[in-house]
């Protein structure tokens, strides 16, 4: 998850995030710098999604910023 460069825009991406999957909370959206892993974890069970699938709608978010 490092290469998606997420610590500076973290709000902006939460947003997005948050606009494209309307049922996301703040809380499945705490970033804490070092537990990325954490983060994925809980996108992954909201969403129904893989891994891989999840960290694909954040770099798709990241492209669009």
């Amino acid at each position: 998850m490092n290469d998606l460069n997420i610590k500076g825009n973290w709000n902006q991406i939460k947003g997005k995030l948050q606009q494209k999957f309307g049922d996301l909370t703040n809380d499945d959206l705490m970033f804490i710098e070092g537990k990325e892993n954490e983060l994925l974890g809980r996108l992954q069970n909201r969403l129904g999604k893989k891994k891989e699938e999840v960290i694909d709608e954040i770099k798709s978010v990241i492209k669009d910023l």
